[in-house]
Parts: C-alpha cells; sequence; structure tokens
C-alpha cells in the first residue's frame, strides 16, 4: 500500500485513540534541542496534528507538511484557528517549502515512512544554517507482561505487513548515518495510555496494517481482542506503555 494512502480511512480512530507525547518529552526538545517559542518548525508527515498542537502550545510557529489529504484536514479542522498555524499538501522527499524554511523539523511517528536520502537531502535545504531534525517516535513495549505479549502476537497474527512496517525496525545506529557526522543524539521517556475495551479497540482499529470491517480475519480478530482484554483487565481497564524516543542533530 502507498505509505502516502495508508491512513485515510482511519482518521477518526486516528484522532481519538493514537497517543500523546509527555511534557517531559517536549521539555526535553525545548530545553535541550533548543526549539523555542517564535521559531519556525516543519512537522514533516503532520498526520491529524498530534505533536503541531504540543509546539504551537509552546509558542513555535508550526507548518505542517502532510500529503494524506484526509489526515491534513483533520489537523486543519483542529489546528486551523491558530495564526501559528499553516498546513501544506507535502512529503518529506518535496516538502514544497522554499530554501531555509525552517529552524528546525520534527518528525513524529512519521520518519519510518520516508525514503531516507531524498528526505535528507529535502531537510538540508529546508533548514536555516544550524538548523535540527528531531525524529520522534512513541515505541510501545512489547514483551515482559502477558497483556504486551498477548497483544503483540494479535498484530503478528492479523496484521497484514505488521513486521515489514512497524517503526521498532528502526534502531540507533540506522539513523546514524541520517545525522551530519553520523552523530546523532537520543532522549528516552516514559509514556502510558489506559484503556477499556472500547478505546483498546480503537488503538487497534487505527494501526494502518490491521483489517477494516468486512476484510477477511476482522471479526475473528476482535473476537481474540476481546479475550486479551478479559484475561488481562484490572477494573475495567489494560494498559498501553510506551517508551517515547527523541533522537535529534543536524543534517
Amino acid at each position: 500500500m502507498d505509505s502516502k494512502r495508508r491512513f485515510s480511512n482511519r482518521v477518526d480512530t486516528y484522532v481519538k485513540y493514537r497517543p500523546d507525547y509527555p511534557r517531559e518529552a517536549i521539555d526535553y526538545l525545548f530545553g535541550t534541542v533548543g526549539l523555542r517559542a517564535g521559531c519556525e518548525a516543519a512537522d514533516v508527515g503532520a498526520g491529524t496534528g498530534i505533536f503541531s498542537r504540543l509546539l504551537l502550545e509552546r509558542g513555535c510557529r508550526v507548518t505542517a507538511v502532510e500529503p494524506n489529504a484526509e489526515m491534513r484536514a483533520a489537523a486543519v479542522e483542529r489546528l486551523g484557528g491558530n495564526p501559528g498555524f499553516r498546513a501544506v499538501s507535502g512529503s518529506a522527499e518535496a516538502t514544497g517549502l522554499p530554501d531555509g524554511a525552517a529552524d528546525f523539523i520534527v518528525c513524529a511517528q512519521s520518519f519510518h515512512w520516508f525514503d531516507r536520502d531524498a528526505a535528507r537531502m529535502e531537510f538540508q535545504r529546508v533548514l536555516r544554517p544550524g538548523g535540527k531534525v528531531a525524529l520522534i517516535w512513541n515505541t510501545r513495549l512489547t514483551e515482559g507482561t502477558p497483556f504486551r505479549e498477548e497483544y503483540d502476537k494479535l498484530l503478528r497474527d492479523f496484521g497484514t505487513d505488521y513486521e515489514a512496517t512497524k517503526h521498532t525496525n528502526i534502531r540507533p545506529d540506522d539513523l546514524a548515518p541520517f545525522f551530519k557526522s553520523g552523530r546523532v543524539q537520543e532522549g528516552r521517556f516514559p509514556n502510558r495510555q489506559l484503556f477499556d475495551y472500547e478505546g483498546l479497540r480503537g488503538r487497534l482499529l487505527s494501526s494502518s496494517y490491521i483489517p477494516v470491517a468486512g476484510a477477511p480475519g476482522h471479526d475473528r480478530m476482535l473476537e481474540e481482542l476481546r479475550g486479551i482484554f478479559d484475561r488481562n483487565q484490572a477494573d475495567g481497564k489494560v494498559p498501553f506503555e510506551y517508551v517515547t524516543q527523541v533522537f535529534w542533530g543536524e543534517v
């Protein structure tokens, strides 16, 4: 499937059930990486604007670059009233932004979809001298508790291309060549969501590799999910636990 169209039929669940990012990670971007109020930030692969909103709250001017029309429309609906926000149709490989348009580029939960060589050339063009790139992921923990392991097995059993597309295939050593002189720095922060069954179902269906209603395996997958929830819930909730990773440097 074209990566730029993967989420077109999942926008509502994406907006409602995908995790936010912890305050500590945003503090790190502003305290250590160097983002600041008034800076020009390009949020590349901005999706529905989850990360753009956090930058706007800290006073950045944000250009959300997103190729998927449905996701971009959701970002505009949520954030279009903010004078510091604009959204453009573009990709990491061809943002459509002018030379030297940004002090910082952020890519939250998106870099694993990019053509790295083409994106690096484009980022070098768009960034001002001394500008930096931050690549951010909420990395879901998959081992250590029965719930984590059963849920991950469900994704492997029913996901159409889960193993090929999950962003955990990216390791710090793999990312280093993207950055100038192979120098990449990293920050790590805990993050968590708590879901009742309907929330867990929505979180599952927000993933692009999961069969939609009417597709083969969809109903059986939800039966399995219900069993996983019932076996592992406490007080009607199950935890989704993440490590939020921030990789950053010059390109």
